[in-house]
């Protein structure tokens, strides 16, 4: 892993203004400057880039980071590029590179990120020589430059090709990464006489491989097994290749297979991506919708591709986002989206995108479709089997619209069907509060966000006291821990060009991110207006500090007698110390 301390010297070592301007032609607009956002269609520039502060902000699309961040979303490369490219440009020298995360490592130390790596390049070079997988390529359309995109290689016949390779093919670190099949008593590769296409993640690690079989053979298609950096519930295949184009068209289609993937990149539809051998997880919606507004799944027409629709759907539901949109695309019997864009082309198949079946509707004519709405059995049955798939809606207005709907199928009031649901009738009231989740605004988040806009905060704040914050029951003990790290830090006297890139790999990543991202709401205040809203928050959990010791006191007080200190506590409602009153 890069120390965390290089990254902060680096990041106070490059302008971001310079970063930027490489790519994207910017101007002085008072202390800022701005830009059409690169990363979406705009005619009105809506991106910031501030000097002062070393961060870009996009008011239309929300894009935000450092200059290592725009390095990877707009260069399209990966974290260890981002670092080396700017480290090279402000004279620096990256320290030696290890494994970045400990799950990337066996017991005996060895870097599984290294051995994928390898087998990838393996098998690039021995597609090279593969005649026969050569062709099977070119006959599905594919050319060189896709190939390389995506890394796709050859693994060839035969049992025990990758021990030419690894000269500890007996070790555990082949079986760890799922490259080399283990058992009674005998080693050998998991994949041979396939095509290989690398899974990468979305820092662009490969982390796992599936292999095509070029002529009959069972089964199709190949994945590795979940390891320790590999989780199929988790990964889609493209979405690291795929993350421009993605950006670009502000929709990503999700089909079945690899060769879907890169047969549609092919033909200039680089937005797509693959399950991995599972059904669509509610991990891969919530992945998928926090980068595009719009989702289309594309399956075939068949009984098994709406069977699998169906799937995604009932996986999807908890995830919906009122003003985002998932879609279903079910193609011609026995089309699939590589013979279908190799037949017809990009633009009709991004005609069926346009046109393809919102959920709303696809779930509406699912439950229709099993039931006879002209008897009043088969409209009960309709509100029976609705029933829980409404109530698993996380998107409030969609939900609403479609319970009004479902209550005109079924010849009832709205209000008798939220009955019948257990639907509080406040929720139509109320339909923003999913919006705005109660942690976004806890009193720990406002005091970390006001610290990362003014550090010098840091100091008013009382250890001791905070230390107790773990008393109340409000409190998250995960965003309590994230505070103490957060001050501990400014209190060893470091310097922090960015929250984000500091905690990045951690278990604070996202909450950092999240923050990043309020940050911008407070770019407008001076500094000495954020005081006086701090204190007010700090003085607020004191306040619940307080309550808090007073009632574990009490409670204390009923099985055993208290001490001196504790009753003098108990009686005098003593409020934590305020590190700013003692200056």
């Amino acid at each position: 892993m890069i120390p965390q301390s290089f990254i902060q010297d680096l990041l106070n070592r490059v302008d971001i203004v310079d970063v930027v301007e490489r790519y994207v032609p910017l101007k002085r607009a008072g202390a800022n400057f701005v830009a059409c956002c690169p990363f979406h269609g705009e005619k009105t520039p809506s991106f910031t880039v501030s000097q002062t502060k070393q961060f870009y902000h996009c008011f239309g699309c929300g894009a935000h980071g450092t200059a290592i961040g725009f390095m990877i979303e707009y260069a399209g490369v990966g974290f260890i590029d981002a670092v080396k490219d700017l480290a090279q440009s402000a004279g620096m020298q990256v320290p030696e590179i290890k494994s970045e995360r400990p799950r990337g490592k066996t017991e005996e130390g060895d870097d599984l990120y290294a051995v994928l790596l390898k087998a990838a390049q393996y098998y690039r070079g021995q597609l090279k020589t593969a005649s026969h997988a050569i062709e099977y390529l070119k006959a599905r359309g594919l050319s060189g430059e896709i190939a390389k995109e995506f890394g796709i290689g050859y693994a060839p016949d035969g049992w025990q090709n990758l021990q030419a390779e690894f000269s500890d093919y007996n070790g555990k670190a082949l079986v760890a990464a799922g490259l080399v099949i283990e058992g009674e008593g005998k080693r050998y590769d998991r994949f041979r006489d396939r095509v290989m296409f690398p899974i990468v993640d979305q820092r662009g690690h490969i982390i796992g491989f599936g292999g095509r079989v070029i002529d009959k053979g069972e089964p199709k298609y190949l994945n590795s097994p979940e390891t320790a950096l590999f989780e199929k519930g988790r990964e889609l295949y493209g979405l690291y290749q795929g993350r421009r184009a993605i950006r670009d068209a502000g929709r990503v289609v999700v089909v079945e297979g690899y060769m879907d993937v890169v047969a549609l990149a092919q033909h200039g539809i680089g937005y797509a991506v693959a399950t991995l051998g599972t059904a669509t997880t509610p991990i891969h919606v919530q992945k998928l919708l926090r980068q595009v507004s719009e989702v289309v799944f594309c399956f075939d027409g068949d009984d098994a591709g709406r069977r699998a629709a169906w799937r995604a759907l009932e996986n999807s539901l908890d995830q919906l986002v009122d003003g985002k949109q998932l879609s279903f695309l079910f193609l011609p019997q026995g089309e699939d989206p590589d013979t279908y864009v190799r037949k017809l082309g990009k633009e009709a198949f991004e005609k069926l995108l346009d046109d393809a079946t919102p959920l709303s509707r696809f779930l509406l004519e699912k439950l229709k479709s099993d039931v006879d709405l002209a008897a009043s059995e088969g409209r009960a049955r309709l509100l029976q089997e609705a029933k829980p798939l409404v109530k698993k809606i996380a998107a409030p207005l969609l939900s609403l619209m479609l319970r009004k709907q479902l209550a005109q199928m079924a010849g009832i009031g709205q209000d008798e069907l939220e009955t019948l649901y257990e639907i509080k009738a406040q929720r139509r009231s109320t339909p923003a509060a999913k919006a705005v989740p109660r942690a976004k605004t806890s009193l720990i988040r406002k005091l970390m966000l006001r610290v990362m806009a003014d550090p010098g905060l840091a100091e008013v704040i009382d250890a001791v006291a905070l230390a107790d914050a773990q008393l109340v029951p409000d409190i998250s003990p995960f965003e309590l821990g994230a505070f103490q790290q957060q001050l501990q830090i400014l209190r060893d006297g470091q310097r922090i060009t960015s929250w984000v890139e500091y905690f990045r790999d951690t278990e604070f990543a996202t909450l950092f991110e999240e923050l990043e991202k309020d940050l911008i709401d407070l770019q407008m205040l001076e500094l000495s207006e954020l005081k006086p809203e701090f204190l007010d928050f700090w003085a607020g959990l004191a306040q619940q500090i307080n309550k808090a010791r007073a009632g574990t006191i009490v409670e204390k007080s009923k099985v055993q007698r208290l001490t001196v200190e504790e009753g003098a506590q108990l009686i005098s409602h003593r409020q934590p110390r305020d590190s700013s009153n003692r200056k």
